[in-house]
Formats: C-alpha cells, structure tokens, sequence
C-alpha cells in the first residue's frame, strides 16, 4: 500500500500575480511614520492610502478603478492635526471610513459615492478620549456602528458612533503598549497582543479577561494575534533567538499551543491576514517582499504551508480586500494591494480552475455587507452571527445609506437661567465649541497653563 506523500489540498496550487503597471495606482507618496499598521485599507468601491503629509496627517481614498497616476493635487482626508496611523473601513457601509491619528483622536468619514472632488477635512463624528495617540481603530464584524480604538495611553475603548459615546472604557487591562487587537467571528470577544508579551483573550462588555497567555512569543518585537472561525487564536511573533514565529491556541486554554513553527530571522513584523471561509491566513512581513500563505486544519501540523508568493520590491505596507470584492469569475480567492514607496501594486491570488462555472467549493457563502444587530442591542448583551451572502452571481453593491450622528445635547434639555437673553442664545454655537475644545486639551494632560487661561477667558466673556 503506498503511503501518501503530498497532503491533499485544493489551495495547493494557489499563485500570486501582480497587475499590470497601468492597473497600478502611481506617484503616491506613502507614509513613512515608524508605526506597525498596514497603511492600506480595500473595500469593493475605493481603496484607502495613508500618505505623507505636511502640516498634520492625511489619507487618500481612491475609487478602485482610478488607476494610473495620481495627479499630486487629488483630493485627500485631510482633518488630523498629526500623522494618521491607521485606517479601516467600515463593513457595513462601503462609504464609511475611520482613522487614528496621532492627535490622539478617532475620526470617522463619509466618502461621497463617486470618490472625492475636493479635499475631505470635516469628519462625521470625531471621537476623543484617547490622552495618546492612537494606534489601532477596529470595526465590529456585526453590529452597525460600532467601533474600537486602542491607543499608546494602553487603553481600548468601544464607541457607540451612531451617538459619538465612549460606551466601554479597558483602561486597566494592558500595563504597555496594545500591539494589536481582534474581534471573534460574532463580536463578543477580543484578542490583543500586548509589549508585555501576553495575549489576553477579553469580554468587553464583562470588562473581565477570560483568558491569557504569558510569554507567547518570548521575543522582545511586536507581536500580532488574530481570532479564527473556529474559535482559535492564531499569533505571530519573535522567538528569544529573533526568529520568526507563528502559533495556534485554543481560546479557552492557552496553557500550551496546539503547534508553534519558526519560519526566518528577519526583522519585519508579520501582519496575518486571515480569509474564514477558506480557512487559509496570509502573512505579509513589513519590509519584507514576498506574501506567505497557510491552511489551517483540524489535522496535525494544524498549519500547513501552502505557498510563498516574492516580488524584487520590499512592501511598505498592504491592504486586503473583502471576499465580496473578489472576481469569482476567474477564481480568484485573494487580492493584495501592496505599498511601494511610491505607488500601489494590486496582487491576485488565484486557484487554477479549467472549468469557467461558479466553483461553489472556493467560495462558500460569506459575510455580507448587512449587519446582524444594532449599535444599542450589542451593548445591551445580545450576539448575532454575520448575515451571509452567496457569491454566485458576483456581489453588486447597493447604495450605502449615510451615516447619521444624534448627539446628545445636555444644554437643550436644562431650563433657560434668569438671566437668558437673545445674545447668549445666539452665542450658543460659540459657546459649545469653546467648552468642547477646553475638555478636550485638558483631558489629554498636555496642556500648557497659558491656554488654560486663555480658554477659560473665552469661556467667561461668551457666558456674560
């Protein structure tokens, strides 16, 4: 009886191709601040580019289709007073955009529906509470509304954007630097990695940690941890030796990994990307200039490498689409947008397949654009699996309904003082922008005593 050799896989045979030049995005000055995120973020309408600029921090959205080169005066998102760190789209509304910036603030967009036509500077919603920068913004994978932030102040806060509130506040929970952060397949859970080099499994709502794991990398570089469909955790990181590393977990028992593998000593820090219909995770190293792929199996070695995709130039960082915004047509199962120092390179990742029908095996039914719960229901306690759509026919996007913010104005409800008169009521909207400005700087205890003053003055004159 002949043993088999070869693991029997239909991803065995997955390639990456890059694009053609003239269906690349071109003279695109990229950022170079010194911080671990992926500077890119795709979604079926429009791709995301965090790129240098002067005099505060910007980012470009361009519609997928706009390839070539990009004129130097396009448009940008241009509202941070610092350097934008992070970016991701929203999954329930492809106009929807939130960033974090060193300005120690989340801001949240509307992208018009064809793209851009003049410079974007007033965000939606701005979302303040951070007293550092912020590093990581996160979307709920189900319910509308619902965002995450992480910044250098070690604490993670969950938003309610449909009302601009701080709901949940873990301040407590990270003596250091957060280096990534993860939403389970339905929401109720997070994963984070932390310079303390544990990996803490957490119930946000609970404000408890349900499980952690010290030392899962024993290596002193950043590490990332990322939830899979199943449950599991899947982690990247650095040995003692500065090897490279990656390893599985059981989220309820994280004593031992169900398997560990060195892979290289280079430097780069690996961001996985991670596909739960196919079960297969990609991990593309900064300064690194290939992508490697990986299966994940209930059979031992439980991760299985597929493929290495290389190209000559490092990648400055990389964006992944949604499956949703994959052509089935030509079975393509992954597209990267790699960052060059100057331009955008789009890499299809494709399974050869002779037939041209749907191949339903690829592309099982995934999560759609449609959430399961609301923003209130969430915080309220309840779960709710995505709504999943099937792919046979091609995903055709649906006009994306604007994103509406009803603030909560404790003015309004408080009764008119003795002293009310038609000059403090038309100096109300002054008075609001004043009072918000002044809460904001003092809270973030980096203030300089003479702008105390000086707002404190203006708060004075406007209220007589």
């Amino acid at each position: 009886m002949l043993r088999r050799v070869v693991r029997q896989s239909k991803f065995r045979h997955v390639f990456g191709q890059a694009v053609r030049n003239d269906q690349c995005y071109d003279d695109i000055r990229v950022s170079r601040v010194t911080w671990d995120s992926s500077f890119c973020a795709v979604n079926p309408k429009f791709v995301a580019i965090i790129i240098d600029a002067s005099g505060g921090g910007a980012f470009l959205v361009l519609p997928l289709h706009k390839t070539g080169r990009i004129d130097k005066v396009y448009p940008t998102v241009c509202g941070h007073t610092g350097p934008v760190l992070d970016i991701e789209w929203c999954p329930h509304n492809d106009q929807v955009i939130a960033s974090g910036s060193e300005d120690c603030t989340v801001m949240v967009w509307q992208i018009p529906e064809n793209g851009l036509e003049s410079p974007l500077s007033e965000p939606v919603v701005v979302l303040e509470g951070h007293s550092k920068r912020v590093g990581i913004v996160s979307w709920h994978p189900t319910a509308r509304n619902v965002l995450l932030s992480a910044g250098c102040d070690n604490q993670i806060i969950i938003w309610n954007v449909g009302t601009g509130e701080a709901m949940i506040n873990l301040e407590d929970m990270h003596p250091d630097v957060i280096f990534s952060v993860s939403w389970s397949r339905n929401g109720s859970l997070l994963c984070t990695a932390c310079k303390d080099k544990k990996v803490r499994v957490i119930d946000p709502r609970k404000n408890k940690i349900v499980a952690e794991k010290d030392k899962a990398h024993e290596g002193a570089r950043p590490m990332r941890a990322i939830f899979l469909a199943d449950g599991n955790i899947f982690t990247t990181g650095f040995s003692r030796m500065s090897e490279r590393q990656l390893a599985l977990w059981k989220s309820d028992n994280m004593d031992e990994p169900i398997c560990v593998q060195e892979m290289d000593s280079s430097n780069g820090v690996l961001l996985p990307f991670y596909d739960p219909d196919t079960n297969v995770v990609y991990l593309c190293g900064k300064g690194d200039s290939s992508i490697r792929y990986f299966e994940i199996t209930d059979e031992a070695p439980y991760v299985h490498y597929l493929n290495t995709f290389s190209t000559k130039e490092p990648q400055r960082g990389m964006g992944y689409m949604p499956k949703r915004g994959l052509d089935v047509n030509k079975c393509e199962i992954a597209r990267f947008y790699k960052l060059h120092e100057r331009k955008c390179e789009p890499i299809i990742m494709t399974v050869p397949r002779k037939s041209d029908l749907f191949q339903d095996d690829l592309y099982p039914d995934t999560a759609g654009p449609d959430p399961a719960l609301e923003a209130e229901e969430w915080f309220a306690g309840k779960n709710g699996s995505p709504i999943l759509i099937s792919l046979k026919d091609g995903y055709v996007s649906s006009k994306s309904r604007d994103l509406k913010v009803i603030k909560s104005n404790v003015l309004e409800s408080k009764p008119a003082p003795k002293y009310f008169c038609p000059s403090l009521f038309q100096s109300h909207n002054k008075l609001e922008e004043v009072l918000r400005e002044f809460k904001s700087l003092r809270d973030r205890v980096i203030l300089q005593d003479r702008r105390i003053a000086r707002l404190e003055e203006q708060v004075a004159k406007v209220a007589l």
